[in-house]
């Protein structure tokens, strides 16, 4: 763990996301949930399946709405709808890494990699000498034009890692980040998140099983019945 200060990086207030059943009735996942996450702080959620942590996560991230309440990522809002600062948020402070790797098959390790910044407008020069040092501080400098089928999965998630960070954003969110790899792999990526958050300057919100990688942040937090505990490696959320 590192101590942190800083100032507020993400502000999420109030939020209520809720759906309604097929019968009428209203699902409430999240229930007025607050978070607030300083710079350079990493903090795990935890908590039983079906919680609601990929929802609250999407939410953080832009990827989905809340049915009421508002997040700000470095002082903008997200908002809703076709968002120019929406997307630019999206595309240029926050990083997502989830669960499955989603490369591009077709697609070399450092074209998956430079894509976020081609994107965002980008010369192919800039973006491929952006992906080549990525590719190179998660080890994989060797294997630049080896497509995903051609890689182990602990190689293709550490590619995954390299293109969430390919805009240098300041915020990385990840959903169970580790969760279909072997043990080698997952304490190999653990690591190197923590590496790569040293190096880059990140924040971090991960959400996880993983009682190991919890234990590595500075906060865990436990979903539960919609709102947001401290202390979440004391629950039966984590294991």
């Amino acid at each position: 763990m590192t101590k942190v200060q800083g100032d507020i990086l993400l502000e999420a207030s109030d939020l209520v996301k809720s759906f309604v059943g097929g019968d009428g009735s209203e699902l409430v996942v999240l229930d007025r949930l607050s978070l607030k996450i300083l710079n350079h702080e990493t903090v795990a959620i935890v908590g039983g399946s079906g919680a609601g942590k990929s929802t609250l996560l999407q939410i953080l991230g832009g990827l989905d709405h809340p049915t009421s309440g508002k997040v700000l990522v470095d002082g903008q809002a997200l908002g809703k709808g076709k968002n120019q600062n929406l997307e630019w948020l999206r595309n240029q402070q926050i990083g997502f890494v989830f669960q499955f790797h989603h490369l591009l098959k077709d697609f070399t390790a450092l074209e998956n990699v430079m894509m976020p910044s081609l994107i965002a407008g980008n010369s192919r020069s800039i973006s491929e000498k952006r992906a080549g040092e990525l590719l190179e501080q998660v080890k994989l400098e060797h294997r630049l034009h080896h497509k995903p089928a051609e890689l182990s999965g602990g190689e293709q998630q550490r590619v995954a890692v390299a293109r969430a960070l390919c805009n240098e954003p300041k915020l990385l969110l990840a959903d169970e980040p580790s969760g279909n790899l072997d043990s080698h792999s997952t304490e190999a990526l653990h690591r190197l998140l923590f590496r790569l958050r040293e190096v880059n300057g990140l924040a971090m919100i991960i959400v996880t099983h993983s009682k190991k990688l919890a234990a590595m942040t500075d906060r865990v937090l436990e979903l539960r019945d919609g709102k947001l505990l401290e202390d979440g490696m004391e629950s039966n959320g984590i294991e």
